[in-house]
């Protein structure tokens, strides 16, 4: 699990480069184009703070399980994205890649933080065992 968390951490890294560095027109020319697809402006803020908590977080290993499901929907929404301008090929810039980025991220939120986490991510048994405690707690008073 930590060669994964380092592997998309270093990925959303690199993407946030290519966003602000190598872009022609930079951050600002990606917005518009997300803008002039018609998507609404929270998309394009989301992916960016859906890739900066990646990149920040994910590679010390900071609650590492939340992280990947707040990414998650970005990379659905990516592939959906690139699966309708150019289909699912990655060589075509399609879908593919996306796709795979996405399981990674599933395969990271089910198995957890992984060896030398920073801040572990709670167990999910221990919160949902919480809140069950606290659900028949409320209803018997």
């Amino acid at each position: 699990m930590l060669l994964i968390r380092l592997l998309l951490g270093s990925l959303f890294i690199a993407h946030l480069y290519w966003k602000f560095v190598i872009l022609a027109g930079g951050v600002e020319a990606w917005w518009g184009n997300l803008r002039r697809a018609g998507y609404p402006a929270f998309v394009p803020a989301y992916v960016l703070s859906a890739e900066l908590a990646g990149a920040l977080l994910l590679i010390p290993g900071v609650l590492t399980r939340y992280v990947a499901l707040y990414a998650m929907p970005m990379m659905l929404g990516a592939a959906h994205f690139w699966m309708l301008r150019n289909g699912f090929f990655f060589t075509k810039a399609g879908a593919e890649l996306p796709l795979v980025w996405l399981a990674l991220l599933a395969v990271q939120a089910v198995a957890g933080d992984g060896p030398f986490a920073a801040v572990r991510s709670p167990d999910p048994r221990r919160v949902l065992a919480g809140l069950r405690r606290r659900g028949s707690a409320a209803a018997h008073t």
